[in-house]
């Protein structure tokens, strides 16, 4: 059930105004970006939906995945999509002390950055909160450690079974526009409304001129 709205209200974004919540550009430009893998049954299928459209992405990725799937993380890589720091157990950090939370990212990003060392490009200190969820502490100390937090604009709500796949889809063309930062999941979770809804997004917003992009340092 959908609690949050799918898009993400002005006033949440003026409250933290130090997280990336879009990105500024009068360009016809979306951005992608896809949460808790690698995960070797959806991950690579996005993989191929994506280089279908000559789309780009950023996938925010748990530590603990990237060592259980190392070939499927080397493939994101390898297709030239960017790649954030996700936490290595996907904490909430509400629920866990300043310093395990710190270390639960420093730990991911060891294997991040030993993992892509010929692709630098493609690890730019980007951090997403699991669930959304930071403290005022734990996101003060990630950012003077040189981390952009980057939070969104749009959930399609691909993750909750409760959501249909025509409602997924609704979720992102109703409200995505110039700049929006858009969350997926490649995880089997989401793979239900995810493959129903993406191809359909990157077909609607293909058809209207858009370019799909990963977000930068």
């Amino acid at each position: 059930m959908q609690i949050i709205p799918a898009k993400t209200p002005d006033f949440v974004k003026t409250l933290f105004p130090n997280f990336i919540w879009n990105i500024n550009t009068n360009n016809k430009e979306i951005f992608l970006t896809f949460d808790d893998g690698p995960t070797p049954e959806i991950t690579n299928w996005v993989l191929e939906t994506l280089k279908a459209y000559n789309a780009k992405a950023t996938f925010f990725c748990t530590g603990n995945n990237i060592e259980k799937h190392p070939l499927v993380f080397k493939n994101i890589i390898e297709e030239g999509h960017t790649i954030g720091n996700h936490t290595y157990n996907h904490l909430k950090g509400w629920k866990h002390k300043t310093n395990t939370y710190l270390e639960d990212i420093k730990k991911t990003q060891e294997l991040i950055d030993s993992k892509s060392e010929r692709h630098q490009h493609t690890s730019l200190n980007l951090f997403r909160p699991p669930y959304g969820k930071i403290k005022s502490k734990q996101s003060k100390q990630t950012l003077a450690l040189g981390y952009k937090i980057i939070m969104w604009d749009v959930l399609s709500y691909d993750w909750d079974i409760a959501v249909t796949e025509k409602r997924c889809l609704e979720n992102v063309i109703s409200t995505a526009k110039e700049g929006s930062i858009i969350v997926f999941h490649d995880s089997v979770k989401a793979s239900r409304n995810l493959k129903y809804a993406l191809p359909k997004v990157l077909e609607y917003y293909n058809e209207k001129g858009y370019s799909f992009l990963s977000i930068a340092g």
